[in-house]
């Protein structure tokens, strides 16, 4: 397989996850190499460099599905949350990561209900994001691309799309 996909790769989506050494997509959903684009940052966070990577495997491969992955217990926005709401700074790289969670945080819930809904909302956010981009936005509406969210629970090991 590896000699095959020396000449060229067609992955068929693009998953751009979390950092979480946890939940890695090519094990979540049981692909193999060359299936899946993995783009990976703390948080599902999107910067100009993950836009960049989204970007290309869309409009240079022509992926036509771009999946945005949560999950549960997150790391990245159990940070954001708590720096929120203690006040407390970061590590500077890490107060990056927090603050572009911050929009996303669910003050409607307490506690770990927060955190809980904070990774949904993060999931929403990043989604929302990545569609609402020129080149991303015509591919969907030429119908050549889905961006859709999604959350993958550890304790049952399942995916399910957030809508």
């Amino acid at each position: 397989m590896r000699q095959e996909l020396v000449s060229g790769q067609a992955p068929f989506a693009l998953i751009l996850g979390c950092i979480d050494s946890r939940v890695p997509p090519e094990l979540v959903f049981d692909q193999g190499l060359g299936d899946l684009m993995t783009v990976r940052s703390a948080g599902e966070v999107l910067d100009e460099a993950v836009l960049g990577s989204v970007a290309y495997g869309v409009l240079e491969l022509g992926i036509p599905l771009v999946l945005v992955l949560g999950h549960q217990s997150c790391g990245a926005v159990a940070a954001a949350v708590h720096a929120e709401e203690t006040g407390e700074s970061l590590p500077a790289h890490i107060q990056y990561i927090a603050d572009q969670i911050k929009p996303a945080i669910d003050h409607s819930q307490e506690g770990d209900a927060r955190v809980d809904a904070t990774v949904s909302a993060q999931v929403e956010l990043v989604r929302s994001r990545l569609a609402g981009e020129a080149d991303l936005a015509a591919k969907v509406a030429a119908g050549e691309l889905e961006i859709v969210g999604a959350r993958y629970e550890l304790n049952t090991q399942l995916v399910h799309r957030i809508s």
